[in-house]
């Protein structure tokens, strides 16, 4: 029965791929309705997770209306246009900690022109720091100290008493991906210039594209500043050091809070919506105006997707827990490292680094997995680029009208795997070091 169950599980998310978007969360759903009429109860419900995501997302699309992201981006431009040599290193940093900032991947979209029309300035193939700074955005999901994932797992941590703590989380998590993400770009820069392929004008389609004016330069972007846009980014950076400052407090570790009134979750949501609200009062920000933002149809459809993949993968594994304790029990307590094999293939289906993390977290620290490969091995649930779908992954290729970000007739054959597959393994190799200096 299992087998038939999986094959349901699978079937489902394929669909969801396939039909692609918001529609990922659909299929998640039908997905559960299938499993409960073979007998299966469903799991529980992501509702922690996903109250965290649309938070922060209300928040953050606050200050892009105020104009905070116009200005988080003109300051990027001017990072990427005083170096453009350095391109290829300088885009995921920025993307990294646009990331780690605001908790949400989506943030890259907004810097990915501006990468792109510097690389085509300076006869740079834009399609290796776009795919270097796409990998970063998600990867970075894992070291933010406001992301559902994060959030969620150090609960986790600490709820199952392993000792470990939100700081230490961070502690591991934003160094080793960080350095894996500069480690990744300065290999991939060394193999470029082995093949010859750096240089823009080496690329056939490209030189095809130029040639039947397909390739437009736009130049620099002429973005109007509004009064309150720097206003808005301070609060919501207050907000973000109040986040990291009552999370840090509450923890068993710090202990400055003995009894706190609020649970971290429950603080980074209500915090969140505080700021909005800040942000609306004090920018003059028209709150119909965010119901009708990119940002907040992203980040709102991002939520029907962990609410469906999530609850499809709870569901699933909930319900065969003692049977994965028994055939994967005694490989994870062997050779712990696989964990992150585990994750990473589990996160190119389930689409998402919150889902992957909810569904198969409890597990492992059920089936007592070392805490310090526990947090090694968590950024391996940011293998979104597996398949090429994502949506910032497709916007990189749709942004690049030089061709050269593109993906082949195999479906695996795009310039985002190879990179993002080194990335995570870079992560979770440095993330065992970490741990070890940490004392996890």
């Amino acid at each position: 029965m299992i087998v038939i169950e999986f094959v349901v599980v699978l079937a489902a998310i394929f669909l969801g791929v396939r039909l692609g978007g918001v529609a990922i969360g659909f299929a998640g759903g039908l997905g559960v309705l299938a499993l409960a009429a073979l007998g299966v109860s469903p799991g529980d419900m992501p509702l922690d997770v996903i109250s965290i995501i649309m938070s922060v997302i209300v928040a953050i699309v606050a200050m892009q209306i105020a104009g905070g992201m116009d200005y988080l981006v003109d300051l990027a431009e001017k990072v990427l246009r005083s170096n453009p040599k350095y391109l290829t290193f300088l885009a995921p940093v920025v993307t990294y900690l646009m990331t780690l900032m605001a908790g949400t991947g989506h943030t890259a979209f907004s810097t990915m022109p501006v990468i792109t029309e510097v690389a085509k300035e300076n006869n740079l193939r834009p399609a290796r720091p776009l795919s270097i700074a796409v990998i970063a955005s998600q990867v970075a999901i894992t070291a933010s100290p406001i992301s559902a994932a994060v959030v969620y797992f150090a609960d986790l941590l600490e709820d199952e008493g392993t000792g470990v703590s939100y700081i230490d989380l961070l502690a591991v998590a934003i160094p080793s991906t960080f350095l894996a993400t500069m480690l990744t770009a300065a290999i991939m820069i060394g193999v470029d210039r082995l093949r010859g392929t750096t240089a823009l004008d080496t690329d056939p389609v490209y030189r095809q594209r130029l040639a039947d004016g397909q390739v437009a330069h736009r130049g620099g972007r002429q973005a109007e500043r509004r009064p309150r846009a720097r206003l808005s980014v301070l609060v919501f950076v207050v907000g973000l050091a109040l986040v990291m400052g009552y999370a840090t407090a509450i923890s068993e570790n710090v202990g400055l809070i003995d009894d706190p009134v609020m649970k971290r979750d429950q603080a980074i949501i209500a915090i969140m919506l505080g700021i909005a609200s800040v942000i609306v009062l004090i920018c003059r920000v028209a709150p119909p105006d965010i119901l009708g933002a990119s940002t907040f149809k992203s980040g709102m459809s991002a939520s029907i997707c962990v609410l469906g993949v999530a609850w499809l993968g709870t569901t699933f594994v909930s319900a065969h827990e003692d049977d994965i304790k028994k055939t994967a029990g005694d490989l994870l307590s062997d050779y712990s490292w696989t964990l992150a094999i585990i994750l990473f293939f589990a996160s190119a289906l389930l689409y998402s680094q919150a889902a992957t993390t909810k569904a198969l977290m409890p597990t492992a620290v059920a089936l007592s997995v070392a805490p310090a490969a526990l947090v090694a091995a968590f950024p391996a649930v940011s293998a979104l680029f597996v398949l090429p779908t994502y949506p910032t992954l497709l916007a990189a290729v749709e942004l690049d009208d030089t061709g050269t970000t593109r993906i082949g007739k195999a479906i695996f054959n795009h310039p985002f795997l190879v990179p993002g597959a080194l990335n995570i393994a870079l992560a979770v190799a440095l993330g065992f070091g970490f741990a070890a200096l940490r004392g996890i």
